[in-house]
């Protein structure tokens, strides 16, 4: 059916429910026909990473580079789209400062913009929609609402305080370094102390490496003594080459229509694959290796690059593809049972109801941002700053229903490249998303930094959003508005030499010699910065 609601806009679905909030439409498809073509749209990515910020519609999309990440930075179903879309919603800014709203109520949806027609469209059947025009906040705030009656939210009520491995060590742990940083954070307010990648055989083999002889249960046994909980990271749902299962239960893995394998992007040196939730051998497997971690005595447990298990394939269960993630997540929550379940790299509605924390934007590092990603390659799922804080302020709405990990801070100045006002706007960022978390090293840091440290995690600031981009915390103004925007478009002679090196990175060969750099560079880093 079809109706002409505001200023002649013309609105076609199965069915079109009255609310005295909006518009409750049903159907696989449904459009939306605005009198103009609107000036700005917001781009929803698919996962933790994947851009999520308002564009002007004027902007050419173009995927990005290399196709190689395609699957590990965005939704490969839709990369090609040259058109503004995105996943599960959209909405236009009018010229009044209100937004026109569509999101879905139901997964495997995707809301795209053709001129001034907005398309909803489900995957596989049909299914509700919200239509709403009015307050950005009061919007996503009714949004909200109606996804936690559907999906449900988190269980846990209060955000942990949480020093992370991964910012200062990456994967160059293991149990003397670890436990030095764990004797020296002394009394700092951490609730919850996290081994981060690099303590595993490989990614698919989560039994402790040569590094970890004693084994990660004595780890986790020697965290709770300092009176914290023992956090852990995996991403169970990659599959690397090293791994046994790769070799043993290839049927557990991903194939596309024609029986190869799925790839799930690079990474760890070598491209990667995605396990199939849906297979009778791999779910008791990821159930077996949830509960093992607990036995170790993990309470607190981060699951990464979530994404591979709802990548497009031929699974062993005819299964709509985020229903099968979200099936499988099912699983891995209930066998973690009273622990904290923190998702990364995971894709945002599937993942409503079933985690306590869910990193909304990329990976922060200790820079800014990247000329070579940013103008290149084109791509801003990868890590820096500027990515995260973008994509992290974009998703706040999301508060109600998990809590909102926007990566760590740093309050150490050496070794890091960030200016004393991009680590005060990632600071700010974290007390206003509510979830603080920090890979500072103690020995790294002077008596001022620890103390401002110190500060931070012992603060409860009073927040109040007052726009899209401002934030009140305890009455000081911050408005992010002016550190959030996209870069230029690339002109022709940047994106041909962009286009050349994109080629070059879907070489494996390629990003095996950029990783070993990386792993130098760190090695010297930390050779030289002792702990």
């Amino acid at each position: 059916m079809s109706i002409l609601l505001f200023d002649q806009t013309k609105i076609t679905a199965d069915s079109i429910k009255y609310t005295h909030t909006g518009l409750l439409l049903s159907g696989s498809r449904v459009t939306v026909v605005l009198p103009t073509v609107p000036r700005l749209y917001l781009y929803s990515g698919w996962q933790s990473w994947s851009l999520t910020t308002w564009i002007e519609t004027s902007r050419q999309v173009k995927p990005l580079r290399p196709s190689i990440m395609h699957a590990r930075e965005a939704d490969p179903v839709y990369i090609r789209g040259k058109k503004p879309n995105g996943s599960w919603y959209g909405a236009i800014e009018m010229a009044d400062g209100k937004v026109l709203f569509l999101g879905a109520l139901g997964l495997e949806s995707h809301v795209m913009l053709d001129n001034q027609t907005l398309k909803g469209s489900y995957e596989t059947g049909a299914g509700e929609w919200l239509l709403m025009v009015g307050d950005e906040m009061e919007v996503f705030s009714r949004y909200a609402q109606l996804l936690q009656e559907r999906l449900g939210k988190n269980r846990i009520k209060e955000p942990y305080r949480v020093w992370c491995s991964w910012y200062s060590l990456y994967d160059e742990i293991d149990p003397t370094k670890l436990l030095k940083i764990l004797a020296d954070l002394g009394d700092l307010p951490f609730d919850v102390f996290q081994i981060d990648d690099g303590w595993q055989k490989s990614t698919g083999n989560w039994e402790p490496n040569a590094k970890f002889p004693q084994g990660m249960q004595k780890m986790a046994a020697r965290i709770h003594e300092t009176g914290r909980k023992a956090g852990l990271w995996l991403a169970p749902l990659l599959i690397s080459p090293a791994s046994d299962i790769f070799h043993e239960h290839r049927d557990w893995l991903l194939h596309d229509e024609q029986g190869h394998l799925v790839k799930a992007g690079y990474n760890w040196g070598d491209v990667v694959y995605a396990l199939d939730t849906t297979h009778p051998g791999a779910l008791p497997w990821l159930i077996a290796l949830m509960e093992k971690v607990r036995a170790w005595g993990y309470d607190y447990v981060k699951l990464d690059f979530l994404y591979a298990g709802a990548l497009p394939g031929k699974r062993h269960l005819d299964v709509p593809r985020e229903t099968a993630y979200r099936d499988g997540l099912l699983k891995m929550r209930t066998a973690l049972g009273d622990a904290y379940l923190l998702v990364c790299g995971s894709p945002i509605l599937p993942s409503l109801g079933l985690c306590d924390g869910m990193r909304i934007g990329q990976d922060v590092g200790d820079y800014w941002d990247s000329r070579l990603f940013d103008d290149f390659l084109i791509n801003f799922g990868t890590p820096g700053v500027h990515n995260a804080l973008r994509n992290t302020i974009n998703r706040l709405w999301l508060q109600p229903l998990v809590h909102t990990d926007p990566d760590v801070v740093f309050f150490g100045s050496h070794p890091n490249q960030l200016t004393p006002l991009q680590r005060s706007l990632l600071q700010d960022l974290a007390q206003i998303a509510g979830f603080k978390a920090t890979s500072d090293i103690p020995a790294w840091m002077t008596e001022s930094e620890q103390a401002g440290l110190r500060g931070f995690l012992e603060k409860r600031p009073v927040i109040q959003q007052k726009s899209r981009t401002s934030f009140e915390i305890d009455g000081r103004l911050v408005d992010f508005s002016a550190h959030i925007n996209m870069p230029a478009q690339p002109g022709p002679f940047t994106n041909f030499i962009g286009a050349v090196l994109g080629r070059l990175a879907d070489i494996p060969a390629v990003m095996k010699i950029f990783d070993a750099e990386n792993h130098r560079s760190l090695k010297k880093m930390l050779k030289e910065n002792p702990i």
